[in-house]
């Protein structure tokens, strides 16, 4: 049985009342009270005569209720604790003081000392209590077991010194020698008298009157600064080591009629404080050591935690068994489950199981292995390597987004693919997730928006958050726009009012978002794929330009590219001729863009196909522009905004690429109207 377990098996026994209702064979103690203020008192300790071993008697105190040692001289001794499993005491021992009159001269004071240990059965734990001074140019300490004929006149001394330069020195649990000082002490005190030394108070007695010296438990103090004002009647919490105190060890004691383990099954262990020696139940018993019969066995079965046992628990004196029941088996009962013994044609099949389920696990690994190899050749494939480099973008997980991209979630399609809406970032943040089809030359289209929306943030644009690299061509998850694109408002059937302010705020700060790419970056962007369906709205109607499959990156050198694919009817005329692309392509297409805003009317429309096939009238063009207004604004604005619109209009959607504005002053020209 493991000594540990047993130990603590019988700190939580022997406070039970069973221990101490037995008796020793020497005396007769029935009817001595057991208990005082909720305190056990278990022989040697005892109340009233017959009841107590030499030094050993308690006080019930009938006013309060509480126990006292008895055999004090100066004030009681309250006890709160008695323990005889583990030969501690716990007391509550006055302080010590002594005080300073103007005169710097000590007019009060007290030793501490309560003669508590006339018959010299406790010591003070030196393993629970510490010495602690208080006070300001205050030396105090205690000293223990006179030693004549030498240099010293006791055998022990513990004790420190405390000072304070002035009222503010000492801190609030600060005990390190400023206004308050500790000191461990060693074993082998047998009282707590204190002596001080002393030093001029002269200057300190409004915040310092006194010194105060005191033994106690060292988790039971914290210093304050009033503390140096303390309460003269004020007592600490003491431990007190206890032993059958008759200057014998344990061998010498087994000789004597007066040898106190009494019980059989008690063995006999020499006090590790002070001479004498103390008591305790063998292993694999409980209750009273001290007194015959005390000490009876446990059953180690009817407690699971502290005495483990996995197969069938017997109780036997003084320890346990624990073994299989027949049939069953278990290489160590006590920690391993018992198991029933299996015939061999019950072991070949469970055996042939086995070895099929670790088949399966193993093919499970193999193609688990495989999708990983798959998912990283994805990723590399995608640009994983040098988009993870990028902060701005979050590398989502293929599980992550599975669980969103279902049929209910869908909120739009196209030839590109699918688009649905989610949550991230614990379902509060929803998202739109861009799914394309498995095309290469999409896939190609992906991976570039990508890198370009990694170079970009506007509040004009849509913020791409992330994407999933794990799969063929890239998932992109973007910031969820609540509105939809401008085409679908525009032209719906269940269409949106627009007033013309909020028809020039969508133009103005769409403009902005392409400025802003085309000049005010350090390598500028070609969108390339400008027209309504490509911007997007939010609730407020704030404009978000998206979809930058088809964008280029060019340098300050480049003005054009020759591999960018528009959309019909938005396309600049020029690129169609000469396979050329520039900024004043994008500025053609918002100018398409600006048509349909203004008149709410498709770009194939009859009457827009007329009008943009006809810029050699200018006058007539403008003419016709106005009249194409939307009627829903055209009560709302005056001639000249009209005017100004399409003059900015005329001169984006110009034949001549050289004589189209630069987007910032389309924008600047824009914002100047919505003013």
């Amino acid at each position: 049985m493991p000594t540990a377990l047993k130990a603590l098996m019988l700190c939580l026994l022997l406070a039970s009342p069973m221990a101490s209702s037995a008796t020793p064979d020497a005396m007769n103690i029935t009817g001595c009270p057991d208990i005082c203020g909720g305190i056990s008192i278990q022989y040697p300790f005892g109340i009233g005569a017959g009841c107590f071993r030499h030094g050993f008697e308690i006080i019930c105190n009938q006013t309060t209720g509480t126990p006292v040692l008895a055999g004090t001289t100066k004030s009681s001794v309250p006890v709160n604790l008695l323990s005889i499993t583990t030969a501690e005491a716990r007391v509550m021992l006055p302080v010590a003081w002594a005080c300073f009159n103007s005169s710097d001269q000590v007019y009060a004071d007290n030793d501490g000392d309560v003669h508590f240990n006339g018959d010299e059965v406790y010591r003070i734990s030196n393993t629970h209590n510490q010495l602690v001074v208080v006070g300001c140019n205050t030396l105090g300490y205690t000293r223990s077991q006179r030693n004549e004929g030498s240099d010293y006149l006791y055998a022990y001394y513990a004790g420190c010194m405390s000072y304070c330069n002035n009222s503010h020195s000492a801190v609030d649990g600060a005990c390190a020698s400023i206004g308050c000082c500790h000191v461990d002490i060693p074993p082998g005190l047998t009282d707590n008298r204190m002596t001080f030394e002393v030093y001029s108070h002269k200057t300190k007695l409004d915040y310092s009157p006194c010194n105060y010296a005191f033994l106690v438990d060292r988790n039971n103090y914290t210093f304050h600064t009033a503390d140096l004002q303390m309460n003269l009647n004020r007592t600490m919490p003491v431990w007190l080591d206890w032993a059958i105190r008759d200057n014998l060890t344990c061998d010498e004691a087994k000789k004597e009629q007066s040898y106190a383990c009494v019980s059989t099954n008690s063995n006999c262990h020499d006090s590790s404080n002070g001479p004498g020696y103390v008591c305790n139940c063998s292993n694999g018993y409980q209750g009273n050591p001290y007194i015959a019969g005390g000490c009876t066995d446990i059953n180690e079965c009817e407690y699971k935690e502290l005495y483990p046992c996995r197969g069938v628990c017997w109780n036997t004196l003084g320890s346990y068994e624990c073994k299989c029941r027949s049939g069953w088996d278990s290489a160590d009962p006590l920690h391993i489950p018992c198991n029933p013994n299996f015939p061999l044609a019950a072991k070949i099949v469970t055996g042939a199981i086995g070895g099929l389920f670790i088949i399966a696990i193993v093919l499970f690994i193999i193609l688990l292995g495989k999708e990983k190899r798959k998912m990283k050749e994805f990723f590399r494939k995608n640009g994983g390597p040098i988009i993870e480099k990028v902060n701005k973008i979050k590398l989502f997980k293929k599980e992550e987004l599975e669980q969103m991209l279902k049929t209910s979630n869908c909120i739009g399609q196209g030839g590109f693919g699918e688009v649905y809406m989610g949550y991230i970032r614990d379902q509060t943040q929803p998202v739109a997730i861009k799914k394309p089809k498995i095309d290469v030359k999409l896939a190609n289209q992906f991976a570039n928006e990508v890198i370009i929306q990694s170079r970009v943030l506007h509040k004009n644009i849509v913020n791409l958050i992330g994407c999933c690299l794990e799969v063929d061509v890239p998932i992109l998850v973007y910031e969820y726009v609540s509105n939809g694109s401008l085409d679908k408002i525009l032209h719906d059937s269940n269409r949106v009012p627009l007033d013309l302010e909020i028809r020039l705020q969508i133009a103005a700060q769409s403009a902005k978002g392409l400025a802003y790419m085309h000049s005010e970056i350090t390598t500028p962007i070609l969108h390339g794929d400008v027209k309504p369906a490509n911007i997007l709205l939010n609730e407020d109607f704030v404009p978000k330009i998206s979809d930058f499959g088809t964008s280029r990156m060019i340098t300050i050198e480049e003005h054009y590219t020759s591999t960018i694919i528009g959309n019909w009817g938005y396309m600049d005329p020029e690129y169609v001729q000469t396979g050329l692309y520039t900024s004043k392509s994008d500025v053609y297409s918002f100018g398409v863009v600006l048509l349909e805003l203004f008149t709410r009317k498709k770009v194939l429309d009859p009457d827009i196909n007329v009008l943009l096939g006809n810029f050699y009238d200018r006058q007539t063009t403008k003419k016709g522009v106005i009249e194409l207004i939307d009627p829903e604004i055209s009560a709302e604005g005056t001639i000249g905004i009209f005017h100004s619109l399409a003059e900015i209009i005329l001169e984006c959607l110009n034949l001549h690429v050289e004589l189209r504005p630069q987007m910032a002053d389309v924008a600047e020209r824009l914002q100047c109207l919505l003013k």
